[in-house]
């Protein structure tokens, strides 16, 4: 009996099926700490009466958080299982919604994001890796299927923080964004205790030794190679996500343009990451996978380049009337 529980909660069984959608669903939970910050960036704006460039400090530092934060949690996954990283997740994103409802400038605001990215952090990149040891024969589905989780989030979040938004106000909101992700985060852990049965065994000593060691890079030079491709990758595609629903469109239909945008951004990024994984079923490499990305991102600059050609149109929907607000009032008295 003990020797069939053993199996039946091992590398590639029904349980670790199970195990992933539950990985998955706490990953769509915790995204909201990515894809809140536009959505609530023209009511911030308007409150606190500030440009642009201070209005995305924000999500500037949520990103930095979210990275600063995948290391942490990364090492915490290494040494203590998932666990301790969804616990830490769920009262920084706790601790980071509630204080920024409560936040009386933007600098508070901005700064409590720091947090926010943090908690994030702690539902992607660890629940990927440790999810990934979990599978050997559909690894690459396995881990296309919980990065998804994310991208789901970027989905269904905007448009549901747009409606409280647009309903309760943008304080209200994020205070039960808080309280949303303390009840709903920490149950988790009772589907996801069980440490991956690979960690130290001899099959995954196996695995590695008979795992490809391609490229003629050092696991160091290969790390920052694909470090530069993340960063340039994501410096490109965050000024549409952030910036151009704002510049180009009114106001009052930022949230559901931006929404469409960010659902367009998050599918892609789902499909990518199914497609990846087929790939690498299929062929039992990423060489074509590679190649696959190369020709999206072709794509990609097609349309960068065909938007920067063509001519500028009328004067920034929301700008002028900004910079009234904060300047001509006082000008007129």
């Amino acid at each position: 009996m003990l020797r069939f529980a053993a199996l039946h909660a091992g590398v590639d069984s029904p349980f670790a099926w199970l195990r992933l959608v539950a990985a998955v669903v706490l990953s769509t939970i915790g995204s909201v700490g990515m894809w809140s910050v536009p959505v609530v960036l023209p009511a911030v704006q308007a409150e606190f009466g500030v440009a642009r460039a201070d209005a995305s400090l924000p999500f500037t530092l949520a990103m930095i958080g979210f990275a600063c934060g995948g290391v942490a949690m990364g090492r915490l996954t290494d040494r203590f299982g998932i666990g301790m990283p969804v616990i830490c997740g769920a009262l920084a994103l706790a601790a980071g919604y509630v204080a920024a409802g409560f936040s009386h400038s933007l600098m508070l605001f901005a700064l409590v994001h720091t947090l926010i990215g943090l908690g994030a952090s702690a539902t992607f990149g660890p629940l990927i890796a440790e999810s990934s040891q979990w599978f050997t024969r559909r690894r690459g589905i396995a881990v296309a299927i919980v990065s998804s989780g994310n991208y789901f989030g970027g989905t269904i979040w905007p448009p549901v923080v747009q409606h409280f938004v647009a309903t309760e106000g943008w304080r209200a909101t994020h205070i039960g964004i808080g309280a949303f992700c303390a009840l709903t985060m920490l149950p988790f852990l009772l589907a996801l205790r069980r440490r991956p049965p690979m960690v130290g065994g001899d099959v995954a000593g196996a695995f590695i030794a008979g795992a490809p060691r391609g490229l003629g890079l050092s696991p160091n030079a290969l790390q920052a190679v694909l470090c530069l491709a993340g960063l340039s990758c994501c410096v490109a595609m965050s000024m549409p996500q952030v910036h151009i629903v704002r510049q180009y469109f009114s106001p009052q239909e930022a949230g559901t343009r931006l929404g469409i945008v960010l659902m367009a951004t998050v599918f892609g990024m789902a499909l990518g990451g199914w497609m990846s994984g087929v790939i690498f079923d299929l062929t039992g490499s990423y060489q074509a996978a590679f190649v696959n990305g190369l020709i999206w991102n072709l794509v990609n600059v097609s349309i960068a380049l065909w938007l920067l050609t063509r001519p500028a149109g009328g004067p920034r929907t929301d700008e002028p009337r900004l910079l009234f607000a904060r300047h001509g009032a006082n000008g007129r008295g």
